[in-house]
């Protein structure tokens, strides 16, 4: 048991140390450099000026309207002064035995106002709007909608990056194992051209350890032209320049097995329950409908003829205003409708993601598990290939074996830290699949 556990303890330690290496210094240049996040982060603010337009709403709209007419001909109001007040003033003059009463003549006044002007400041301002109340509720749920939708995407770069990474590391090891088993062939070929000299060994040696060096050679060179794609596409996901340098962490460690659940907080459920949310406020303001809408209004101004300006020339004018809609041949009962199959439908959404993350973290720890035996039955077989080598290369220099036992004993040791180098980052990487698979990742 104590055993187990200080195994556990060096695991989690190299694990630590690792996880705060170079690569989350790449990881921080990924999240910064990313057009994708650039132009998420667009998205973002362009929702959250979308939220402060629907907050404005509530506040008073004030504008200065101002105009000036002139007119002639059109139609005329008839006022006949004349014929009403002439008899009138005519009897005033007998009896007084004056003409100190004129007489009169009919008028005729323009419908259209000539030589008017009218400047006024307008005032609007929503006193009950529910329509407006319900918007701006919308509008700052959809910008926490892209928040998350962002933080999807930063979760698989991250991922991403990680593979990426690992696969690097892969490839630079297996460059190394190859370079290392080149000198070794090389090694051979000069040893057992040195005994054909001396006829202790017939030409059939030579001649396969010479294909044993092309052979290895051209592996070498795959496995560099491997390094050359991966690096190339590491630095794709950083957006830096696909030659740059990559500094590599030395680790021989394989990351840790034990992961509690954490599906329920994945962002893919977070972004489907706001998505709930604004279907309910979408639900509420078409509900909205059936309530009145009340606006005030309030205008300050002067107007007169010719341009007069005077105590009588100015005026203000205000006022409610109400609108209540009573009927739309159920227009809206229908939206209604509409937005309560939509509910459901992300309900059933809700329910068969939860089903799904569940499933992709079972599967991704599994992977972790199978990947992690597949690496420990690799270095054990790679310890044990190693001392079988060196066993052998020691009868065979004194002339105990034959070369084609010294082959088979080098092939083996060098696939042996081949599968091992692979088995160790496959590993890595089956672990970045279940970190992604359980948004267990921070992020600073």
């Amino acid at each position: 048991m104590i055993k187990k556990t200080l195994t556990l303890t060096l695991v989690l330690i190299g694990y630590l140390g690792y996880s705060q290496s170079k690569l989350d210094g790449y990881i921080e240049v990924g999240l910064k450099n990313n057009e994708v996040i650039k132009q998420h982060n667009f998205d973002i603010n362009k929702s959250m000026y979308a939220l402060k337009e629907a907050r404005s709403l509530f506040y008073p709209t004030v504008s200065l309207n101002g105009s000036y007419t002139k007119a002639e001909g059109g139609r005329t109001i008839d006022i006949p002064i004349g014929d009403m007040l002439n008899p009138v003033y005519n009897t005033l003059n007998q009896i007084t035995n004056s003409n100190a009463f004129p007489t009169l003549e009919n008028q005729s006044v323009l419908i259209n106002p000539d030589n008017f002007y009218d400047a006024k400041i307008h005032t609007t301002m929503p006193l009950l709007n529910f329509e407006i109340i319900y918007n701006k509720r919308i509008k700052s749920q959809q910008t926490s909608l892209q928040k998350i939708e962002l933080e999807i995407y930063q979760r698989e770069l991250v991922k991403e990056i990680k593979t990426a990474y690992y696969k690097y590391l892969q490839s630079v090891e297996g460059i190394k194992i190859y370079e290392n088993a080149l000198a070794l062939v090389k090694e051979n070929q000069r040893v057992n051209k040195s005994l054909f000299k001396n006829e202790k060994i017939n030409r059939t040696a030579v001649l396969r350890s010479d294909n044993e060096v092309i052979r290895i050679q051209a592996n070498l060179e795959t496995a560099k032209q491997n390094s050359n794609n991966a690096r190339s596409y590491f630095n794709f996901l950083l957006n830096e320049k696909l030659d740059a340098a990559i500094e590599v962490d030395e680790n021989e460690a394989p990351p840790i097995d034990a992961v509690s659940e954490n599906t329920q907080n994945r962002e893919e459920l977070q972004k489907l329950n706001q998505a709930k949310e604004i279907n309910d406020n979408v639900s509420k303001l078409t509900q909205s409908y059936w309530f009145p809408k009340v606006n005030g209004f309030a205008d300050f101004g002067i107007q007169d003829f010719d341009f007069e300006v005077n105590k009588q020339s100015r005026y203000y004018f205000a006022g409610v205003g109400l609108e209540w809609n009573i009927f739309s041949g159920n227009k809206n009962k229908f939206k209604l409708k509409q937005t309560e199959e939509d509910s459901k439908k992300i309900s059933s959404q809700i329910d068969n993601a939860k089903q799904q993350l569940l499933l992709q973290f079972q599967v991704s720890q599994n992977n972790l598990k199978s990947a992690l035996e597949q690496f420990y039955a690799d270095k054990n077989q790679k310890e044990s290939a190693k001392k079988y080598n060196e066993n052998i290369t020691k009868l065979y220099k004194e002339g105990q074996a034959i070369y084609i036992e010294l082959l088979d004993a080098q092939n083996q040791w060098v696939s042996a830290q081949l599968n091992t180098n692979i088995a160790l980052y496959n590993s890595w990487i089956a672990f970045a699949e279940l970190e992604r698979a359980n948004a267990t990742f921070t992020f600073k």
